[in-house]
């Protein structure tokens, strides 16, 4: 069973997420905290509640998701996990963050390069990787069936999607992924979206402007 924690980082107000089991195992996915303060918001939740970094997760690579890998990477010996597609904008970030006036280190390790159809498991919880371009060339998403929930990055928000005026974007790209990929999940399967609130596929499928 995956317990899941929420935290809202840096002035682009991303959502970071931390899932962990009932044997204190965790992964980090998109960590996007900025601040030396928002790195120890997350530090900090990590000690004081016993865990164990195991994953380093990037549902995609724009830079407020990315603020953090390698504070995360080195802090806990992680090697970062995304799609090879994503890789190209992961090293365009540093640019990306000085014309938005928000310099940062990029990550430098190896890399784990995840595909549709992956299995990551965390003892005996597995999350499915969804990929779900269009927002980015190679966005994936990750779905845990036993649970009704699903890690959608900036695809699906609450009353929104993601943007695709960025590069790499493509708008129908996106719009055919979620509606072929995310809203054939069961109507109780709980969003958590790479920013703003959570949301389900329920109340996507009846509410969100962009899909009807």
């Amino acid at each position: 069973m995956l317990k899941i924690k929420s935290f809202v980082f840096s002035p682009i107000q991303e959502n970071t997420y931390l899932l962990y089991n009932v044997h204190n195992e965790c992964m980090i996915i998109d960590p996007g905290c900025y601040f030396p303060e928002e790195k120890d918001e997350l530090k900090g939740f990590i000690t004081q509640s016993g865990l164990i970094p195991r994953m380093l997760l990037n549902t995609h690579c724009h830079l407020d998701h990315v603020f953090g890998n390698k504070f995360i990477a080195e802090t806990y010996s992680l090697t970062l996990q995304l799609h090879a597609k994503e890789k190209m904008l992961l090293d365009y970030a540093p640019t990306s963050g000085l014309m938005y006036n928000m310099p940062f280190d990029n990550y430098t390790g190896d890399y784990l390069f995840l595909k549709e159809g992956d299995l990551i498991k965390l003892g005996e919880d597995e999350l499915a990787v969804i990929e779900a371009p269009g927002h980015s060339p190679g966005h994936i998403c990750f779905y845990c069936a036993k649970q009704n929930f699903i890690i959608s990055g900036d695809v699906l928000f609450n009353r929104s999607i993601g943007r695709t005026d960025l590069p790499g974007g493509d708008h129908d790209a996106l719009i055919k992924n979620i509606k072929e990929k995310l809203l054939i999940l069961p109507d109780e399967t709980v969003v958590y979206s790479g920013h703003g609130p959570e949301t389900t596929i329920g109340e996507e499928k009846k509410y969100n402007p962009f899909l009807n």
